[in-house]
């Protein structure tokens, strides 16, 4: 069968493609706000694309509201999509990051608190620039799809009761949800603001910085310890907790 756009069928779908394209460029800057400074947003661009061109092929005459939602999921499926196809976060900084979520949760059981950034890097043997630079240099991931195997002991024992559960379903759940939103309360209060505006308001890094009076590199480092300090809460926990 001869799949080939005519003419008017082109002049259309380019039509379509300029009026989404904002779309791409909004979903895109939204995703690299969240990872290491070594990602280009180029990369991001050129997979949203994609997938918003799988959105047209899916829907042709996609038009409006209901378009636009369907059509900014596959732009972000295929950029997410990319991002793992690639290996974003270099294992070194993962290392680190992995290092630093355990520093967090050992302090967190000597002090029943949340530690200050001296106290982290402390724990660490780091210098407190350094301790800055590796969580700059680390990502906004909650978790790794390697969380959420059968062989991760502390998170699979809480949350893979279900042979069959998939990491969709498990990180939608009731269960899940009440206990993030529980380590989201134990945060440092500025982290808690800074989540909240960012994720539940939508405000860009900018303006997060305006409302808190910090600059957008200091909002950047505020939600990737806040990420780090879950990390700690979520994979430290066992069956019996």
């Amino acid at each position: 069968m001869n799949t080939a756009l005519s003419l008017d069928q082109r002049v259309a779908r380019d039509a379509q493609v300029a009026r989404y394209a904002p779309l791409v460029q909004r979903v895109a800057q939204r995703i690299i706000a969240r990872l290491p400074a070594n990602i280009e947003l180029s990369d991001l661009l050129q997979a949203g694309m994609m997938g918003l061109m799988d959105a047209l092929n899916a829907q042709p005459e996609g038009e409006g509201a209901d378009f636009a939602a369907y059509a900014g999921a596959r732009i972000r499926g295929a950029i997410l999509d990319e991002l793992r196809a690639q290996d974003w976060l270099p294992r070194r900084a993962r290392a680190k990051e992995q290092s630093i979520a355990k520093a967090i949760a050992r302090l967190e059981q000597k002090k029943t608190r949340s530690p200050s950034d001296e106290e982290i890097a402390r724990e660490l043997g780091w210098s407190l620039s350094a301790y800055h630079a590796a969580v700059a240099s680390g990502g906004n991931q909650l978790l790794y799809l390697e969380d959420l195997a059968e062989g991760h002991d502390a998170f699979a024992g809480r949350y893979l009761r279900d042979e069959q559960a998939s990491a969709e379903a498990i990180l939608s759940s009731a269960e899940f949800a009440r206990d993030l939103e529980a380590g989201i309360t134990q945060l440092p209060e500025k982290e808690q603001l800074a989540l909240a505006l960012y994720y539940q308001e939508d405000l860009t890094l900018k303006e997060v910085g305006e409302v808190l009076d910090i600059s957008e590199s200091r909002v950047s480092q505020l939600l990737r310890q806040a990420t780090l300090r879950l990390r700690s809460m979520l994979l430290d926990w066992s069956d019996a907790s």
